[in-house]
């Protein structure tokens, strides 16, 4: 991808011209309570990340704030924008001294798809063009309440859906958990997030111990649940370790892991049965497409997090489905509080599901997504 056009070759030449960052705050009434977070939140705010060309192109890639960025444009602009491992390694340098800036890297595999011709499902490997969906909750409902839900997942054609648990007592989770089981059966995979792995920078709330984990897992093996995510603090490989041998249950963790070397010791560590990064929040398409391989080559499952926003659900949608064969994929989806509307605000057509559950990709060069530009105007912060 990288190599210079060959003597003779009419493929233009690009070179990045500019990059522009963005921010937006969609206000949420009713507020949106999620389970991770104590405190109601009254808006969505999105950051975009625009790379635009010499030649007129653009690539778009949203995730978190781009903060320590500023600066650094000039790092980028003039280069070649198929140049990803390059970008890549600078990216990686600001991240360790400022901030996680790879929504940058998610605009520049946009522009390269754009560049190339292709979508981006093929540029990572093109494996396939489809994944299936998993729906994930992000609130706490009573138990009654989130056996309707999982029965509105069943009749929109989901075949797995994810519980959170942080309502202070793990055995009010699982009174939870067992009121969807009883209202479906086995029609639904369940996947249960325990939420232990990290907290809110105002939540001073200790994480669960092994021995706490083991009694919640105990519970999980019962009611038959798929996996069992984030059950101890992010840095107790340990305990992951020693979970993981204790329990049939998968284990999974990764969400909101910083540095690629950290997800390379969780997966040779043999912590984990599950890995979970989110290209919008650590290394980018370009340093998860090695994480993912990595995961393959130890028998592991590749499947991101990917609770941000269209943009970012369908920039993972293109690794797990091109590279990684994940068998399902986060979908963030929670009527009435978290719908699609909310979710994919910056888009003129939310990322949908089909009525099998699958996530569909298409063969538009990139990302193949479009901006609702009228509404990005009007939710623009200052």
């Amino acid at each position: 991808m990288n190599a210079p056009p060959q003597a003779g070759s009419s493929r233009p030449v690009h070179r990045i011209a500019a990059i522009a960052i963005s921010h937006h705050r969609l206000p949420l009434a009713p507020p949106f309570r999620a389970s991770w977070d104590t405190r109601p939140r009254s808006h969505f705010d999105v950051t975009l990340v625009r790379v635009s060309t010499d030649t007129g192109l653009s690539g778009v890639g949203s995730g978190d704030l781009m903060l320590g960025f500023a600066g650094h444009e000039a790092l980028f602009v003039g280069q070649d924008p198929l140049a990803l491992e390059r970008h890549h390694r600078v990216l990686s340098n600001i991240d360790f001294h400022y901030g996680r800036c790879w929504p940058l890297d998610l605009a520049l595999w946009d522009l390269a798809g754009k560049i190339l011709g292709v979508p981006c499902w093929k540029l990572l490997g093109g494996l396939c063009s489809h994944v299936r969906a998993y729906a994930s909750c992000g609130t706490l409902r009573d138990p009654a309440a989130h056996a309707d839900i999982a029965e509105r997942y069943l009749a929109e054609g989901f075949a797995a859906m994810k519980l959170r648990f942080h309502r202070g007592d793990w055995r009010d989770d699982v009174r939870a958990l067992e009121a969807v089981r009883a209202r479906i059966g086995t029609r639904l995979e369940l996947l249960v997030d325990c939420n232990q792995g990290w907290r809110m920078s105002w939540d001073t709330e200790s994480a669960w111990s092994l021995k706490d984990a083991l009694q919640v897992a105990r519970e999980l093996e019962r009611l038959n649940v798929y996996w069992m995510e984030e059950p101890l603090h992010r840095a107790d490989h340990a305990g992951m370790r020693a979970l993981r041998a204790a329990t049939d249950l998968r284990i999974a963790a990764g969400e909101m892991t910083r540095q690629l070397h950290e997800l390379r010791d969780l997966i040779s560590g043999g912590c984990v049965d599950v890995v979970q990064p989110d290209a919008a929040l650590v290394g980018g398409l370009t340093g998860l497409r090695r994480i993912a391989i990595l995961a393959q080559e130890h028998h592991l499952v590749f499947t991101p997090h990917t609770w941000t926003n269209g943009l970012g659900v369908t920039a993972n949608a293109h690794l797990a489905a091109g590279l990684a064969g994940a068998p399902f994929l986060e979908f963030p989806y929670d009527p009435p509080e978290w719908d699609l509307a909310r979710r994919d605000f910056p888009l003129r057509e939310p990322l949908r599901v089909d009525a099998a559950g699958w996530i569909q990709l298409s063969d538009t060069p990139g990302m193949g997504y479009e901006l609702d530009e009228a509404r990005l105007r009007a939710t623009q912060l200052a």
